[in-house]
């Protein structure tokens, strides 16, 4: 079984989700008390925000790029970044290390486009929303992604940010999403991506107006698949 290596606390939320995620995969796919090998970085997510409002990426790349770095030298095999929004500066990390970066995007949009997806709704925070990032890498494969009006996009991000990065769950919020998510399925969008990786917390993906990709699920699903690839192959052979 190979290293995962997890840059987590983005928030602590959501980073307890893969955790829990991952572990589960494993034993369900190894049985017995199987649990997944990794190694975490958890940063004090105040100083990321505080990097996010005052528009430096660059440093928050290298902060980020360093933890994939000790990541590297604690034995991880690859190494994921726990959140979509920081993904803005994934390419950076990735350069930082020698193991491979499994990004959430791409793993998102391989999902998407299996499913036979071409217009999703993106429902995150404004900086993956707006900075434009993550509609470039999904039109890299073939997807035409749209996000809300700019009303339902401040109200997408200060849900995530006042209320689910602390741990807060409103039925008034997941109405609210509910309502966007209804609107982009008259618009003719055709599946609508939980890309923060709180939303799982607020919306099932199962049960909304359009089809739902959890991109937390997806990307932790990526995870176990690298690390387990040695031991399925065995099985097989």
């Amino acid at each position: 079984m190979r290293t995962i290596g997890l840059i987590g606390g983005m928030s602590f939320e959501s980073t307890a989700v893969y955790y829990q995620m991952i572990n589960e995969a494993v034993r369900t796919r190894l049985g017995g008390l199987h649990s997944a090998k990794l190694v975490m970085h958890s940063v004090d997510f105040q100083d990321v925000v505080d990097l996010q409002k005052a528009g430096r990426w660059d440093a928050a790349a290298a902060h980020l790029g360093e933890a994939a770095q000790g990541l590297e030298r604690a034995g991880a095999d690859c190494v994921l970044i726990c959140t979509n929004t920081m993904h803005l500066v994934a390419d950076e990390v990735a350069e930082a290390v020698k193991i491979p970066l499994l990004n959430i995007i791409d793993e998102t949009a391989k999902a998407l486009s299996a499913a036979g997806v071409r217009r999703p709704l993106l429902l995150a925070t404004r900086y993956t929303m707006e900075h434009g990032f993550y509609a470039r890498r999904m039109a890299a494969h073939g997807l035409a992604m749209t996000t809300p009006g700019e009303a339902g996009r401040a109200v997408v991000h200060d849900v995530i940010f006042d209320e689910l990065c602390a741990g807060v769950v409103r039925d008034e919020s997941r109405a609210a999403f509910l309502d966007l998510i209804a609107k982009a399925k008259d618009d003719g969008c055709d599946a609508v991506i939980l890309g923060c990786t709180e939303i799982c917390l607020l919306l099932d993906p199962n049960a909304l107006p359009l089809p739902g990709f959890d991109s937390t699920a997806i990307h932790a699903a990526a995870a176990v698949d690298f690390a387990l690839a040695g031991e399925m192959k065995a099985a097989a052979e």
